[in-house]
């Protein structure tokens, strides 16, 4: 994902010199070929989320594009205030990047983990959050993010993510799509986790239960339509999410069905805590209960 994101970065700032990179002193390295070929458009601001986002936020208001990018922990928690207060209050211009969505940095701790982020953001008025699931959706989120006028938080995971799309599709801010058919249960996700739910699916269908995926990659917007017509034509929802259930996708959907009036079954899957242990990010998502095994016994218990 991340490699995505630089090379379409690259070629808007190629193209549009109002698009200039702002990082917080980490993956300098990956900026290579930006600072050198787009040096004018490249700052580097140091271990200071906040005043990264302050100092966008003024770019902004001047007409510049700016995309600070960091990892999202540091960006959501730390620099919530300047998110708050400079970027969605003045509905500035500004792209922030969260990098490291979920577990992903599971070597390096919960410190690290955004697993509240959605949770925090998402109540903020004015901002569209964009959770894309894969390295070509990477590209279309990054591309769209640039389009639309006004604050975007775009959650990225790092640079191993699998690709889940066969061929182009199209891509539009607030509109979920429906990767697998099925009748039995829908599963919604978002982000990088999307690829186990569809790997989850797989193994359901060789028990006779077709499940429908959803990837709900803008969850700010919500894209309710697309929820409310799994409900009917499904009638149950399970919702994954390598998040806090308290405030991430889980939430939204539950919010969503429950003012619909509509009856379903409805579970959600994800962290009750904070995350635990250290290891590959297949292990941590297991030691935290959304493995794929977890995901695939808790749909069969729900079913059954």
């Amino acid at each position: 994902m991340r490699t995505a994101y630089l090379d379409t970065l690259y070629n808007l700032a190629s193209k549009d010199k109002r698009v200039y990179a702002l990082i917080s002193d980490n993956g300098a390295i990956v900026y290579d070929k930006y600072r050198r070929d787009l040096s004018l458009q490249y700052l580097n601001l140091g271990i200071s989320e906040a005043n990264m986002l302050g100092m966008a936020a003024g770019m902004a208001s001047c007409g510049k594009i700016p995309f600070a990018y960091t990892i999202g922990a540091f960006l959501a928690y730390r620099a919530f205030e300047f998110v708050r207060n400079d970027i969605c209050l003045q509905r500035q211009n500004v792209k922030i990047v969260g990098t490291g969505a979920g577990e992903v940095y599971s070597a390096l701790g919960p410190t690290h983990h955004s697993t509240e982020d959605l949770g925090g953001l998402r109540s903020l008025p004015n901002l569209v959050i964009l959770c894309p699931a894969s390295p070509m959706e990477v590209e279309k989120a990054t591309i769209a993010a640039y389009e639309y006028e006004g604050p975007v938080y775009l959650r990225l995971g790092t640079n191993k993510e699998a690709e889940i799309y066969d061929g182009d599709y199209p891509f539009q801010i607030g509109k979920g799509i429906t990767v697998r058919e099925g009748n039995d249960v829908t599963l919604i996700g978002t982000g990088s986790i999307v690829k186990d739910i569809l790997d989850v699916a797989a193994l359901l269908e060789k028990d006779k239960i077709q499940a429908r995926v959803v990837n709900l990659h803008t969850i700010n917007p919500i894209d309710r339509d697309i929820i409310l017509q799994a409900v009917q034509e499904t009638g149950k929802i399970v919702t994954i999410e390598d998040h806090n259930i308290i405030g991430g996708i889980g939430s939204a959907v539950a919010e969503i069905i429950a003012e619909s009036g509509s009856g379903v079954t409805f579970k959600r899957l994800g962290l009750q805590g904070f995350s635990n242990g250290y290891g590959t990010y297949a292990q941590v998502k297991d030691r935290n209960g959304i493995g794929i095994g977890h995901i695939y016994n808790e749909i069969k218990w729900l079913l059954e």
